[in-house]
């Protein structure tokens, strides 16, 4: 059980990291200022396979109607995928994943609304970027610098997310030892260091927090894991690059409320100064964020 003595204690253990300060800057034109409030991050999906009906779009007009709503809920940035990281999706190669991701990205890119990319393959980045995507959402871990220096040509950010395997389809056992954050922060060292070596000046890391690893398919490990993760992000901040989380969902503790985890599981991640929110649920998640800036 989470008690306000478990919170204590993880303060009192790494004090000084509450203290840290992250870099700020602009996002498609728009100053993030993370060091005084978070930032929300709508999501669109572009493959079936997604689970989370309500963002499945299976035309342009439909994407960006919803990247629209998104915005007007509060979405600083709509990330687009046009791949389910489910076990049973289909794997869309990189030539469907540009024919699905360059339209949307043209069309939001014109009504200037800020749009991320989710893939793990350099020439669909490049094309991304080219069209107007300010956004990298990288989720796999070969040929990252190439797509650090597309990044930082276009002066676009990365989100930078752990990924033990190739990516986010390739992996097996999640191993973290008995410290997780110590782990991710050695990891996100090494992997920031490459992208300001690639030029790449706007960066956010993610501890990649996913259903797809072999070992946490038992819920309450993974749901275990995952809150430890969100209250201690506050050390990822050490780092000096602002912190984003995808939020998840709890399925077999939530059931049929299962809309209700992401906004429960923002308030940990908030808790632990996460800066960026990547959520199916905009609306609620920011609910959730000015009810905690009252007091």
């Amino acid at each position: 059980m989470l008690t306000v003595e478990h919170l204590a204690e993880l303060v009192a253990e790494c004090r000084p990291a509450t203290a840290a300060t992250v870099r700020e800057f602009a996002v498609g034109g728009r100053l993030l200022a993370f060091n005084r409030r978070p930032a929300l991050m709508g999501v669109i999906n572009l493959s079936n396979d997604s689970w989370y009906r309500e963002s499945v779009c299976g035309s342009v007009e439909s994407a960006v109607q919803r990247a629209r709503v998104l915005q007007a809920q509060g979405a600083e940035i709509v990330d687009v995928g046009a791949e389910s990281s489910l076990a049973h999706a289909a794997r869309v190669d990189e030539a469907a994943q540009r024919s699905r991701l360059l339209p949307v990205v043209r069309e939001l890119s014109a009504a200037r609304i800020p749009v991320s990319v989710e893939t793990y393959h350099p020439d669909v980045t490049e094309a991304c970027l080219a069209a107007g995507a300010c956004v990298l959402n990288l989720t796999g871990t070969e040929r990252s610098e190439a797509m650090f220096r597309s990044v930082a040509a276009h002066d676009a950010a990365v989100i930078i997310c752990f990924v033990q395997g190739t990516h986010v389809r390739a992996v097996g056992d999640l191993d973290l030892g008995a410290d997780p954050l110590g782990r991710l922060y050695d990891y996100f060292a090494r992997q920031i260091d490459l992208a300001l070596e690639n030029g790449v000046e706007k960066i956010f890391v993610d501890p990649g927090l996913g259903f797809y690893y072999r070992n946490l398919q038992d819920s309450a490990q993974r749901v275990r894991h995952q809150m430890q993760v969100f209250l201690g992000s506050f050390r990822l901040r050490t780092l000096g690059f602002p912190v984003c989380h995808a939020l998840p969902h709890a399925f077999e503790f939530f059931g049929e409320e299962v809309r209700c985890a992401e906004p429960f599981f923002a308030l940990l991640a908030a808790l632990g100064k996460t800066d960026l929110f990547r959520t199916h649920e905009v609306p609620r998640v920011k609910a959730v964020l000015d009810t905690l800036a009252v007091y």
